[in-house]
């Protein structure tokens, strides 16, 4: 899933924008100062940042982002929208700028045009786990995951669809095909090494649960 940070005071604005952007199937976390946004350690994919914000001045949000992560792609959404103000955001390091009132069209296809630039439209994140599902890559908290062709086939299988439980006859039918049959075993052989790549401890898994007697399913979205 893709997550994007709102950064915005407005409730009313704030409440309008998050679940719309829910319903679009982004994730977004809403958070009203730029402290706020600034003290998160969960790293977005897009940050959505108001200007007007109750304690710190959103360029001066934007500076401190640009810091911390010099690639992520933040969209200016403001009242100040006459071409002074748009030209200073933009120079400040905004990768794009709408003004409100705003369509709610325009600013998902700016979305959606940020994220492609960014090349994170093909992107999944579950927790610390990201996919990029174009470039069959696997990151673990920002770190690139050295999987094998088989541990990604298996992997992006799984996170087809979250909680529901894979059994291992249907697991080796799409991983490794039908001449596999009866071959149960490598399943559990190549879930064992997925896990210690995704440092997942089976007692206590974050991202793959054994359903004892069945096969194996991924946590959660």
């Amino acid at each position: 899933m893709v997550w994007i940070l709102l950064v915005e005071d407005d409730p009313q604005v704030g409440e309008l924008v998050k679940r719309f952007l829910e319903r679009e199937g982004f994730g977004v976390v809403w958070v009203r100062t730029g402290r706020e946004a600034l003290a998160l350690e969960v790293r977005p994919d897009l940050v959505v940042l108001d200007r007007g914000l109750p304690d710190l001045e959103g360029l001066e949000v934007l500076k401190a982002l640009r810091e911390l992560d010099p690639l992520l792609p933040v969209l200016l959404l403001t009242g100040r929208a006459d071409e002074e103000s748009r030209v200073e955001g933009l120079l400040e390091g905004a990768d794009d700028y709408l003004g409100k009132p705003f369509s709610l069209k325009e600013f998902l296809a700016r979305i959606k045009a940020l994220l492609r630039r960014a090349g994170k439209e093909g992107r999944r994140r579950f927790g610390p786990l990201e996919l990029d599902l174009e470039g069959r890559k696997a990151y673990l908290e920002g770190e690139l995951l050295h999987l094998s062709p088989t541990e990604m086939n298996l992997l992006l299988t799984l996170v087809q669809a979250p909680g529901r439980v894979f059994s291992r006859m249907e697991l080796l039918e799409r991983v490794w095909g039908p001449e596999f049959a009866g071959s149960e075993r490598v399943v559990d052989a190549y879930v064992r090494l997925l896990r210690k790549k995704l440092k997942d401890d089976p007692l206590s898994p974050r991202f793959i649960e054994t359903v004892v007697g069945v096969g194996y399913r991924f946590l959660g979205e």
